[in-house]
């Protein structure tokens, strides 16, 4: 283990240098997450699996302490309000994170993701070519979605970063909160933080188009009203990237569709339908190969077959047809792909199948193999 992490917050002059100390042990560590628990040492998330940090459990008095650390006055008395709180916190040379307090039998405690100490390239997230197509779109509406801790966000600033070094445009983003802060390239960048440059999602996006954006970037599509504004600028010559929290592509289109009332879910469509470019489905998933989390996804292409089937309100089986014949225009399914990384080594068997939800397609490829081997 790297770095000699101190829990005791008597060894520091204040809990703040001890929370200090923990928050440079999880970046040692290339950690994701550090969890502040009473009665448990600090844990640190590392490549999917929780692992104590060497130290003392932690007590009501210290854990208190260290979260309080975090907090300005007017944040405290928004805790003590509302008894759960989310924000961003920066400490010189040390980083960005993204912090959740929260109570728990009456004890505050702690959710900090560690926030990115350098952008992942478009490159190297393993996702296809066909991406970055989907990036070099004028306008339109490209969604990132997936389970929570899948790397949607990764995906999301990527995305920003492929276009802020290939465009001159405007950026403007939604985000809460920052967990990166882009240097403007080729494109000027804004990037503004819910609670600390807006109020909400559906107010910063109802005064966004008026700040002559190219490039509208989108934290996370909540609400109904949120999705909406994002589907007028998509129709409206604007390139939309909003992330999601769904599970698989064609589910995601009959989500969004469903947030809306009964009496406005055709229009709905009709918008959907002309204005989606594409969805990025993924998650990340145990390596069998070497340590580490390896990105899985599944890629629809927003074709025209796909159009009419959103316009025409076709089942997720119909669209799942629909990407399987459609491997020319980069589509792919999460089945075929999880059998791609079953096949490559890269993945076990059971982490394949419990990914998938047509086990099917992967078993019968699995057994062929094993019938290949045999004979």
């Amino acid at each position: 283990m790297r770095g000699k992490p101190l829990t005791e917050i008597g060894q520091h002059r204040t809990a703040s240098d001890a929370l200090h100390q923990l928050l440079r042990y999880a970046i040692s560590q290339d950690a994701s997450d550090l969890h502040l628990i009473v009665g448990m040492p600090p844990i640190v998330r590392v490549h999917g699996e929780l692992i104590s940090v060497p130290g003392e459990r932690l007590t009501k008095e210290a854990t208190e302490a260290l979260c309080l650390s975090m907090l300005s006055e007017s944040q405290k008395t928004f805790f003590e309000q509302n008894w759960s709180i989310c924000f961003g916190y920066s400490v010189d040379n040390v980083g960005y994170f993204r912090v959740t307090l929260y109570r728990h039998k009456g004890n505050t405690e702690a959710a900090i993701r560690i926030g990115r100490q350098s952008l992942m390239l478009l490159e190297e997230t393993g996702l296809p070519e066909v991406v970055k197509e989907l990036a070099r779109k004028p306008t339109g509406l490209i969604l990132i979605v997936g389970p929570a801790g899948s790397g949607k966000t990764t995906t999301f600033y990527a995305l920003l970063d492929f276009i802020n070094r290939e465009r001159r445009c405007k950026i403007i983003t939604v985000e809460d909160p920052v967990e990166y802060y882009h240097e403007n390239r080729l494109s000027v960048i804004v990037q503004q933080e819910v609670g600390t440059d807006v109020k909400s999602f559906s107010e910063a996006l109802a005064h966004i188009l008026r700040q002559d954006p190219n490039v509208i970037g989108i934290g996370e599509a909540r609400d109904l009203e949120t999705i909406a504004i994002a589907l007028e600028a998509a129709s409206t010559g604007h390139l939309v990237l909003a992330t999601l929290h769904t599970g698989r592509a064609p589910e995601t289109i009959n989500r969004i569709i469903d947030m809306f009332p009964a009496h406005e879910q055709t229009l709905a469509r009709a918008q959907l339908s002309a204005s989606l470019q594409g969805i990025i489905c993924q998650r990340l998933l145990p390596r069998l190969d070497k340590p580490g989390r390896v990105l899985s996804y599944e890629i629809l292409i927003a074709t025209t077959a796909i159009r009419t089937m959103i316009r025409e309100s076709k089942s997720e089986g119909m669209i799942y047809s629909a990407m399987q014949l459609g491997r020319d225009h980069g589509m792919t399914i999460l089945e075929n792909h999880l059998k791609e990384l079953y096949e490559r080594g890269i993945i076990s068997y059971d982490t394949a199948i419990s990914n998938a939800q047509f086990p099917e397609r992967i078993r019968a490829g699995a057994e062929l193999e094993e019938a290949e081997q045999q004979i």
